[in-house]
């Protein structure tokens, strides 16, 4: 079983939003039956089945194993991952670009970066598991509070200078076969406790970027 699983067809993405489907693969992160399923649910087994069978023939989930019980077989079902993240392609046509915006303090632009991120890695990741090679990537993830805007523009400014002058120091044009890398940092406020999407009404975000590095395969 994949960690997660980046959906790509919008079809299978479809299988997938439906609650009660959303509720099954959740139970089946651990192999089970469908009778174990419809128990840790709360429904009934036959509407289980209806819905097993949706999600095996988009692939996300898998037989396990059957097992005779009497005169019938059981099939043990897992779902193909622990978590899935749907990719802008599922509606590539109505995708964020980020070469729409150009403005590296609008949080359009952080979206459709984001966007390319679980687009772009979610196939590295199947390709690196197709030919069984590990993958090279590097997140960071932290939390800090600024006393003001203004700190919090010269936070933006200092990192931007930064982490230019590390592109700059690092990035290889000359040499053949070098592997291109992308680079992408942003910078947002916090969601308040309990809220489900409010955005502060000073903004809904600030980013900054250091997409220097322009392609990878």
């Amino acid at each position: 079983m994949k960690d997660i699983e980046v959906i790509e067809d919008p079809q299978v993405a479809e299988v997938s939003l439906d609650p009660m489907r959303s509720r099954i693969l959740e139970a089946l992160v651990e192999p089970a039956s469908a009778a174990t399923v419809a128990g840790r649910i709360g429904a009934p087994r036959q509407k289980v089945n209806y819905h097993l069978k949706a999600l095996e023939s988009a692939g996300l989930v898998e037989l396990v194993e059957e097992r005779r019980k009497g005169n019938m077989t059981e099939r043990v079902m897992q779902s193909s991952a622990g978590s899935y993240l749907i990719s802008p392609l599922a509606l590539a046509s109505m995708a964020p670009k980020p070469e729409k915006y150009t403005d590296r303090f609008s949080a359009f632009w952080m979206l459709a970066l984001a966007g390319r991120l679980v687009q772009e890695v979610g196939k590295l990741i199947a390709g690196a598991v197709a030919a069984r090679k590990p993958l090279a990537t590097f997140a960071i993830d932290a939390e800090l509070s600024f006393a003001s805007a203004r700190d919090r523009a010269e936070f933006a400014q200092e990192l931007s200078a930064v982490v230019d002058s590390l592109v700059e120091k690092y990035h290889d044009a000359g040499t053949p076969g070098a592997r291109r890398h992308r680079l992408v940092l942003a910078l947002h406020p916090e969601l308040k406790k309990g809220a489900e999407a409010a955005a502060p009404a000073s903004g809904i975000a600030d980013t900054v970027d250091a997409d220097k590095e322009q392609d990878h395969e």
